[in-house]
This record gives C-alpha cells, structure tokens and sequence, in this order.
C-alpha cells in the first residue's frame, strides 16, 4: 500500500510503499518480546562482547578449535567432521526408534527458546540451520564430556575421555573453546533434551557428568575446591557451560562483608570517594601484610575469591597464573557485565582488586615472595602488564557496596594506609629491622643512649649534693 507524505516545511510530496517496512518492524517487535524472560525466571543471556572489550585482546574471545553456537557459525574451523562422527556417536549410542528425524523434531520445538537466550536475533540463519546447528554442537559437546556407554558408541567418545583436559593439545583446545568463551555457548537445556533422547534419565545425567567434568577443571586450573552452593535468587541450574564454570566462584562471606549485613542500620561513612584499590608494595608500605592461603573443599577458602582481612594481614588463595588465566577471567568478567543481576559481579570484583594490586613489576614480585602469585610467564614485569590490562573496558564501580564484595576491606585497607603512625612504624621496621646487624645495632646505639642519660642524670644529682 502506497502512503503519500507531505513535509510540513517542504512543498515536496513522497510517496512511500509502507507495508514491507510494517511487517519488518512488526517481525522485530514479535522477537523482542519472544525473547524476553519470563516473570521471576531467570535467565543468562549470550551477547557479543563489547567492542571496548574487544580491542584489548580480541583472540581472548574467538575460538581456534571448536566453533559452538550461532554467534561463531560461520567460522569455517575443522571440526565439522568431528561433529558428523559425535552424531553417529550419540545416535549408536540411542536407542534404535531414536533416529536423526527424532533429534531434529525435538529440537525445532526448542527453536524460540534457545533463541530467546541469545541477545541477537540471528535473522540470517533459518530455522534449518538453527536446528542442524543445536544438533551437532550439542552432539559434539557430550560426545566429549557425557560418559555414554562405550560399547554402545563408534568410538567411544565419552568413556574414552576420562578426563576434559587430558594430556592431548586436542583436549586443551576443546576445552578452552566450549567451557571458556563467552560468545561460544549454547543453552544447557539442549544438552539435557539430547541427552534426555539418547540413554534413560538422559537429563539428569548429563548434568551430573558435565557438572563433575566441570569440577575437575575447576580444581585443576586452581579456582574452587567445593561444587557450587545453589543459592536463591540465582539460577539453581547452569544456563551454559561458562555458567557452570561460574557458579563455582562465590565468596564465602558476601554477606559479612557488605556494610548493609553489620545490623548497625546504616553504612559507615567511606574513608574514601575514590574507589581504585592501592598497589601491593604501597599497602606494604603501611604495614599490610600478605598471606596466601590454601583453597580447602569445606573450609572458609573454597575458591579464589575467598578473601579475608585478620589484623594487618591480607589473606588471598594462591593464584596459579597461565596463558589461560586471562582468557577465563575475561571471559567470566563479560558473563557477569551482560547478566549482572542474574549472576552478580564478584568476579569482576576480584579482578578489579588484582588488576590495581598487581599493576607494577616489583608488586608480582612481592606477591610472588609471598606466595599470592605463581606463573610461568617470562618475568614479573609480563604479569604485572597482563594484570594492568585485564579490565580495560569493564564498567565496574568499587565505591558501591551493593556489588563490590570487597568493599569493607577496601575500607579498612584504606584507613590503614592513611595512618601515620602505621606508615612510620612500618618504615621502620623496613629500614632497620629487616636486617638483623641493622636492628642490633640500633638496640645497642639505644642502649647506649639510655646509659648516657641515666649517667648525665645522676651526675647532676650527684653534682647537687655535694654542692650542698
């Protein structure tokens, strides 16, 4: 239908055919709504990660392997025909009546959903290729980590993989790809519906085997001990494979730590507007002491966000660092920075505090002198750029209790820098207890000095009486 137009300010007359741009505008709003949550359900939702984000280190979010998901769809990776032998894996594995056609209808019903759960609506791929795309992801993903019955499967897939990170590049590169990235995920619940198809009580155990795969990987790389605590109002369940890796990582006193928890009805006044966190050698400087701290299943410690603050002493889990560190943590980060009132911000948190703690070469050598830090990096000066780099792009506010996790140390940090007392007192014991001849020799020039005036004192006395 034609609709003509007439410019208030303008004697021109345009005639616009308005109906394709309706049915375009009406198509959009239709998948805006469709991919909204529903009331009190939570959701995580996938983004592309911000272009600020992006520009420090874009290899940090690309998979080199595997690509998984409609966001990496069209990357041309040789995996494809790993993909076709995982199919004829799950499939063998099924029961016979479970044939490729079963799969698909299955899936197509999922379509809107597992569209849903993306932040882009993905116009260029059809539904064919939607569902063809969840099907071999999906299939590839449990092939790898799901432990179906080996003598049922072509190769063995699962079974043969006792371990997600076994001695093989290969197994590093999967991982790296499937659990690490942000934008490489697909919902969970395609995992489940496959695995639902494939063995009996598929569902549930599929979560158990990638929720133990999980834990291993977590244990191994150094960032939990203890599996997730499934706490309200979060999701009781992963929503994607980097969410599950995430609901590992949950400090253990957020609510001690948080000024609104102290049941003293209002929150302390700060020590300070500003919010960055000072370095490690300048709390060093007013007397902080550092201690690293060993991760334990059922201790106070279970992952590395377990921090605490005991009478000048910082206490911090050991940090093994790798090439991998930083792909994981800024991965997580954008996790966090797209879902934040679905998962909270403490790992952004974190990473803020160990950004600004370990900016300069000679704070990673003191935390390495202490045990905080452990890498293999070429020198202390790598590290300490790494860390500088790591939230570039983050929007993260440190002044706010509400998502700040560590806001009360930073508090209290801060009021011990600021002390006098404590700054002279720690120089003090830098410049002449540190070395033993130094403090022995300032003892002996102390006594020495009280001798001298005990001595002048009674020579004075003694001077007085015999004056008298």
């Amino acid at each position: 239908m034609n609709h003509k137009g007439q410019s208030s300010d303008s004697d021109s007359v345009v005639v616009l055919d308005v109906d394709p741009l309706v049915h375009e505008l009406k198509r959009k709003l239709d998948s805006l709504k469709s991919s909204k949550a529903l009331p009190g359900e939570p959701r995580i939702m996938v983004a592309k990660v911000g272009h600020l984000r992006r520009n420090v280190c874009n290899s940090e979010y690309d998979p080199d392997h595997v690509s998984i998901g409609p966001y990496n769809h069209a990357r041309h990776l040789p995996t494809q025909q790993d993909k076709l032998r995982s199919l004829d894996a799950v499939l063998t594995a099924a029961e016979p009546s479970m044939t490729v056609e079963v799969y698909l209808k299955e899936l197509a019903c999922l379509e809107d959903k597992a569209r849903s759960y993306y932040a882009n609506t993905f116009d260029g791929i059809t539904t064919h290729q939607f569902v063809h795309m969840l099907l071999l992801d999906g299939c590839y993903i449990l092939s790898r980590f799901a432990s179906f019955p080996a003598k049922h499967t072509a190769q063995g897939a699962g079974a043969a993989r006792s371990s997600a990170f076994a001695a093989s590049l290969e197994d590093l590169a999967v991982v790296r790809d499937v659990f690490f990235l942000a934008e490489n995920q697909i919902p969970f619940f395609v995992l489940e519906k496959i695995g639902e198809l494939t063995v009996p009580h598929g569902k549930a155990h599929v979560g158990k085997w990638i929720a133990d795969h999980a834990l291993e990987l977590m244990k191994a790389q150094r960032y939990a001990e203890a599996a997730p605590a499934m706490v309200p109002p979060e999701p009781t369940a992963p929503e994607n494979l980097l969410h599950l890796l995430h609901m590992h990582l949950k400090p253990q006193k957020t609510a001690v730590l948080l000024p609104a928890a102290t049941g003293k009805g209002a929150v302390d006044k700060p020590v300070s507007s500003v919010g960055r966190w000072r370095t490690a050698t300048e709390y060093s400087y007013a007397g902080v002491k550092f201690m690293s701290k060993e991760m334990e299943e059922k201790g106070d410690v279970r992952c590395i966000l377990d921090m605490n603050l005991d009478s000048g002493t910082l206490e911090v889990p050991r940090r093994d660092i790798d090439n991998e560190t930083w792909r994981l943590l800024r991965n997580l980060m954008e996790l966090e920075q797209r879902n934040r009132e679905a998962v909270g911000s403490h790992v952004t948190a974190y990473c803020v505090f160990m950004s600004q703690l370990a900016s300069d070469r000679k704070d990673v050598e003191l935390l390495s002198k202490r045990g905080v830090i452990v890498h293999a990096h070429g020198n202390d000066g790598e590290v300490a750029q790494h860390f500088a780099d790591l939230c570039k792009g983050i929007v993260f506010d440190t002044s706010d209790p509400k998502i700040n996790y560590l806001w009360d140390i930073r508090q209290k940090l801060e009021k011990r820098s600021r002390s006098y007392r404590r700054r002279w007192m720690s120089w003090l014991r830098r410049k002449y207890f540190s070395n033993p001849w130094l403090a022995f020799g300032l003892l002996a020039a102390a006594i020495g000095l009280v001798c001298a005036i005990v001595q002048a004192v009674y020579s004075v006395l003694s001077y007085k009486q015999g004056w008298n």
